[in-house]
């Protein structure tokens, strides 16, 4: 029997919220990416994310995060190369074929704005590009695929199919996720389809991510063990991931955290 979430589903005024939390994203998003260019470390795009959110009054949901071990110690993730999420911005300086993954999440006004964005960073190999827009097409294909009242599976099975065609394979460890006034709520949302995904449904009303994470080899993952957080490719493969946040209207879904500057839907790398 298919589950429902209807307790989750957001009211008018509720969805303004989190429609000004994803804008708000968005714009940060933006105002970072002329910093992601060779020479520059990740550090300091962490720094920028911070300073721009406080000075704005809101807060970055990724500091302090809890963790395993400990709590998240920067403002935002940044994933280079291997890197699947999770990755810790420090001393790393941005070389000229890298791809780079930026997460963000703001909390304004008690809402939360989630997103990412991978970018490929001038001369890359054409692996590289590939699996870039292997993971933005994911994410698209994924939005096109669901409707209101559909089953949270339509997501995934789209996913591993376009994946697999391209020879790619599908993170299953870290999946999306509802999200409002938590970080992380239901329902969870996986990018391969399972069990439980294929008994949920996505109400109109329901907010949520989609953030499919795809690699060049294979899928698994491997956690690093004295930072506690990042969380690379075990075979050492390439990973890219594209991620919005989603609101399901009665209509069909809304992406909240769209960018003015970043790539639009059909984009090629």
């Amino acid at each position: 029997m298919l589950q429902s979430t209807r307790k989750l589903r957001l009211n008018e005024f509720e969805r303004d919220c989190m429609r000004k939390a994803c804008q708000f994203n968005a714009q940060l998003m933006d105002v970072l990416r002329p910093y992601v260019k060779p020479g520059v470390t990740t550090g300091e795009i962490d720094r920028i994310a911070y300073e721009f959110t406080v000075s704005h009054g809101h807060r970055p949901a990724c500091l302090g995060y809890p963790g395993k071990k400990k709590p998240f110690p920067k403002s935002c993730c940044v994933s280079v190369n291997d890197v699947i999420c999770h990755g810790i911005p420090g001393d790393y300086v941005i070389a000229d074929g890298d791809i780079l993954n930026i997460d963000l999440t703001s909390v304004v006004d008690g809402w939360h704005g989630d997103q990412s964005e991978t970018f490929v960073v001038g001369q890359a190999a054409a692996l590289a590009r590939a699996v870039t827009q292997c993971a933005f097409d994911c994410l698209y294909l994924a939005i096109d695929a669901i409707r209101p009242g559909c089953r949270v599976s339509d997501i995934g099975e789209v996913i591993v199919a376009e994946a697999e065609k391209r020879g790619f394979s599908v993170v299953e460890e870290y999946v999306g996720h509802g999200v409002g006034r938590q970080f992380h709520q239901k329902p969870s949302i996986p990018h391969a389809p399972t069990r439980q995904a294929r008994q949920e449904r996505l109400d109109p009303g329901l907010c949520f991510t989609i953030e499919p994470m795809i690699n060049s080899g294979t899928r698994y993952t491997a956690e690093d063990k004295k930072d506690g957080w990042t969380v690379r490719t075990k075979d050492g493969g390439l990973s890219a991931q594209f991620e919005h946040t989603i609101l399901m209207q009665e209509t069909g879904p809304e992406i909240l955290t769209l960018t003015k500057h970043g790539p639009q839907r059909g984009h090629k790398f």
